[in-house]
């Protein structure tokens, strides 16, 4: 179907892809993934021709269309909804447009005539006549009201437009379909309406995302970018992670025998292939587990962060209680009769429909923002730490990375150099990258840095408005399984599935008419009809 040969790219003398050779086929959804850096998206960009290689070639075959969902927004401003989901099917679209100018032309003679009648044989072959009620149907699917349709890119919000370019880019079946970060700004309807869609794709689909359970619910393989080459692995995200994990752990046993390690990824083989085939997601792609092979099980170089959260004391039975909170932004309200207590064990989702409602919360809990009403009583055995959603305050100076986080060290110990680089390095800052200036940052790199300080601070209450944004899979990975284990309480805000059902044990919904309050797990909580239905009379 798809494949590239003898790929390289270089930037002077850096080598990002170095004599890549691989094959995408039919039926099949390929996950991307590689530390930052390692060009994931760059690698789309190549194999949808928005990018040349330094050497090498793409080939798609002959008669097959592709079709790219990216990541720029703002480029269909000027067209109207419905006309910028059929664009995705630029023959169709373009012979659509061919036969409108014959059929407008003042001076229509009969070669125009004999010429529309052709156009439009083929136009009929293309599905053209259904075009607009198909491109309609797909829009409805993904939560775009039919008054929108004939509305312009240009005056519609930013959620609403990546829904019409996702519309896009699945319009008109396309036999290779490349996504670059699909679920970013979707909500987790939305995101599960996209999963079951891929899943049940025929043709072949190639993805970009840092949200592991999209990835879980619909990869066939995962396609490892890692010194410069790209290798398929048969199997989910996790099956990959975990895969990895353990074929780490076997390189490490020198003692044990080929054999027993053998037997041991047989082992693992048959209890996750179980495990997928119980699953909700299960599909008939996950008929791709039964012929993994062992052999394809290789350690990973990937470097994980050391996330760990102590707390200075444990906290008593009173944790945090809020009466009767409420906040309008703008004349807008957010939230309102807000009442909860918060118990020690408590790690709390926190969701709503609006973000800038969640922000608002969080910033009232951290005496940032006045509530309009309500109280906020923290427990006096309590130590709050907060990683907010807008990070950039802390990070308006050109200090190193360890003066940078000796700005909350309390102690002579903890002011000493050696401790300071130890929580950066367990974040990856280490040697020369503790000494980098805090003001030339990626986002990434911005988060690790707030995590380290947040390690550091020893709090027993952590607060975190969407921590996952701008981690790379590994950092999410380990920031998941940190924070499973911590003993302390949680509250939470997140878009990443996994990140959400493997922590919380209690969610806690913001509404305008007060909030949505149940202890079941996040999935739990978003397949209960009851709550469906009590969720849509509280934001109606």
């Amino acid at each position: 179907m798809l494949s590239v040969s003898n790929l390289s790219l270089q930037f002077g003398k850096r080598i990002l892809f170095d004599d890549v050779n691989v094959r995408f086929t039919k039926g099949n959804c390929y996950g991307i993934i590689g530390a930052n850096g390692s060009g994931k998206s760059t690698f789309l960009k190549i194999i949808a021709g928005d990018k040349t290689p330094t050497t090498g070639n793409v080939h798609l075959e002959t008669g097959k269309r592709m079709s790219v969902l990216k990541q720029e927004h703002s480029a269909f401003d000027e067209y109207q909804v419905l006309e910028t989901v059929i664009i995705g099917n630029k023959k169709l679209y373009n012979l659509k447009n061919e036969l409108d100018t014959i059929y407008a032309k003042p001076d229509f003679n009969e070669e125009d005539g004999i010429k529309a009648a052709n156009l439009g044989l083929l136009f009929e072959e293309m599905g053209g006549w259904n075009a607009e009620s198909n491109a309609a149907s797909l829009l409805s699917s993904l939560g775009i009201k039919d008054d929108m349709h004939y509305t312009l890119m240009g005056d519609i919000d930013g959620k609403s437009k990546v829904r019409v370019l996702l519309a896009q880019a699945l319009f008109g079946n396309p036999d290779v379909l490349i996504m670059d970060e699909p679920t970013n700004d979707l909500d987790f309807e939305t995101i599960a309406w996209l999963e079951n869609f891929i899943a049940n794709y025929d043709n072949t689909v190639i993805v970009v995302s840092h949200d592991r359970h999209f990835l879980d619910s619909v990869c066939t393989h995962i396609s490892d970018i890692d010194f410069g080459k790209i290798n398929h692995f048969s199997g989910n995200y996790t099956f990959w992670y975990e895969s990895s994990q353990l074929a780490a752990r076997q390189r490490a046993q020198q003692n044990k025998k080929s054999d027993e390690k053998r037997k041991e990824l047989e082992e693992f083989i048959r209890r996750f292939s179980a495990n997928v085939a119980k699953s909700k997601q299960a599909t008939s792609r996950k008929k791709m587990l039964e012929k993994l092979n062992i052999d394809e099980i290789k350690p990973s170089s990937r470097r994980y962060p050391a996330l760990i959260f102590d707390r200075e004391r444990e906290a008593g039975d009173q944790i945090l209680n809020i009466e009767n909170l409420s906040k309008s932004i703008d004349g807008e309200l957010m939230f309102s009769n807000v009442n909860f207590n918060l118990k020690k064990d408590d790690k709390v989702a926190l969701i709503s429909k609006n973000s800038r409602a969640v922000t608002a919360f969080y910033e009232i809990l951290n005496n940032l923002q006045k509530a309009d009403s309500g109280n906020v009583q923290w427990g006096i055995t309590t130590s709050q730490s907060y990683l907010p959603l807008d990070n950039a305050p802390f990070f308006n100076n050109n200090l190193s990375l360890v003066d940078w986080l000796r700005q909350w060290a309390t102690t002579e110990e903890e002011r000493e150099e050696v401790y300071l680089r130890g929580f950066l390095g367990k974040m990856l800052f280490s040697g020369e990258e503790a000494l980098k200036q805090s003001n030339v940052l990626s986002g990434g790199e911005k988060v690790r840095c707030m995590i380290s300080r947040m390690m550091m601070t020893k709090a027993n209450v952590l607060l975190l408005d969407e921590p996952t944004n701008h981690l790379d899979l590994e950092s999410i990975q380990a920031f998941n399984n940190s924070l499973a284990n911590f003993k302390g309480t949680v509250i939470f805000t997140t878009h990443d599935h996994e990140f959400a059902q493997t922590v919380a044990n209690r969610v806690i919904e913001l509404t305008p008419k007060g909030i949505i309050d149940r202890y079941m797990s996040f999935d739990e909580y978003l397949d209960d009809k009851k709550i469906k239905e009590l969720r849509a009379e509280m934001y109606s």
